[in-house]
């Protein structure tokens, strides 16, 4: 990644507290970290659409109650979204079906944790905040922003026959502050991800932020190829692909400001190779 132009691609009013995106035809798919809408942006009509999730969907919601959907992937033309798992209220995922706007909830508890487990998480320590579907299996981007500080990728796979793994991952500091994954998706044979340094030991918590990067990571072997410095002052949060060339490849961010505003700013990132 030998160069980099971050620019600001749109301010959308109504869309608070965004924490992932993804881009689809013409159309961003956006969920938020206290909200149980769904948002769809469409961007050639500059318009903002709302799927609730549940029966009696809120926004703005009281942190204790929050689902914290932190994590949001596709496989065909299924969306996934992840809750983080970082309390008892966070263990929801919701799957939308975008040819008949089907949806299924299922809780994650269970799974969560048995994550828990096999990473040796204390209770509050686990902290979905990235997914990616791909060979029929789950990759979920644990953030280790708790007290022990693991970074690391859970492989889940659809069949029980074969084990859920996980991998530790040991990402680079920013003014001493390790960061911790905050999104990841896949691209070729490449997993793009942001991370963000945060002064703070509690997965509930927000801490002093302390600057994002942008990382590439190899998708068969988990190791570290390269990473770009974003900023020294914002927390970026979700990634999504928006458009690949021959020597290019871009794709848009949202920020989390860990301030109560009643909008969301997305980012365009161009990296040149």
């Amino acid at each position: 990644m030998e160069k980099i132009q971050l620019t600001e691609f749109k301010k959308i009013k109504g869309i608070s507290a965004a924490s992932g995106l993804l881009f689809s035809k013409d159309v961003i798919f956006i969920i938020s970290d206290n909200s149980s809408f769904l948002y769809q942006y469409v961007i050639d009509k500059d318009l903002v659409l709302k799927f609730p999730l549940v029966k009696d969907a809120k926004e703005n919601i009281v942190k204790k109650d929050k689902p914290d959907l932190e994590a949001i992937t596709s496989f065909g033309n299924q969306l996934f979204l992840l809750g983080s798992g970082s309390t008892d209220k966070r263990n929801t995922m919701f799957t939308l079906d975008l040819t008949n706007d089907q949806l299924q909830t299922n809780d994650l508890s269970q799974l969560y944790t048995f994550l828990r487990e096999i990473a040796k998480l204390e209770s509050d320590e686990l902290n979905i905040e990235g997914a990616i579907c791909a060979d029929k299996t789950m990759y979920l981007f644990q953030r280790g922003n708790g007290q022990n500080s693991k970074n690391g990728i859970f492989i889940v796979p659809d069949s029980q026959e074969r084990p859920i793994q996980y991998f530790p991952v040991t990402l680079p500091s920013l003014d001493g502050i390790e960061t911790t994954f905050t999104d990841a998706i896949l691209v070729d044979n490449h997993i793009y991800f942001l991370a963000t340094a945060e002064n703070t030991t509690s997965t509930y918590e927000d801490g002093e932020i302390l600057g994002s990067i942008i990382g590439k990571i190899n998708f068969q072997t988990f190791e570290l190829e390269d990473v770009v410095v974003l900023s020294e002052h914002q927390k970026f949060e979700g990634l999504t692909l928006f458009e690949q060339k021959e020597n290019t490849i871009s794709f848009l961010l949202c920020e989390d400001t860990d301030k109560e505003v009643d909008y969301s700013v997305l980012y365009h990132l161009i990296i040149k190779n």
